[in-house]
């Protein structure tokens, strides 16, 4: 599970074997025993998310705005690999 990115104790990551075509590009994100999925493209939202309030959700998300392009470029890096 290589990680992207460390933010304030978030921990984004894919996992190794992601960067199928069957999944659009998106990213885990994990701090504590919270978990979350978001999508990245076509738009930035909420796949799915355990143990994180609205206000870690709207953080997280204002994180992967403002690093939208990190993440596309690590997702599509995972692609080229495959």
């Amino acid at each position: 599970m290589p990680t992207i990115l460390t933010i304030h104790g978030c921990r984004f990551y894919f996992y190794s074997n992601e960067g199928s075509t069957i999944e659009p590009c998106h990213i885990h994100v994990q701090k504590g025993n919270g978990l979350a999925k978001y999508w990245i493209e076509p738009t930035i939202s909420l796949c799915d998310s355990i143990n994180f309030s609205k206000s870690e959700l709207k953080f997280i998300k204002k994180q992967i705005e403002e690093n939208k392009d990190i993440l596309k470029e690590a997702w599509e890096n995972v692609q080229l690999r495959k």
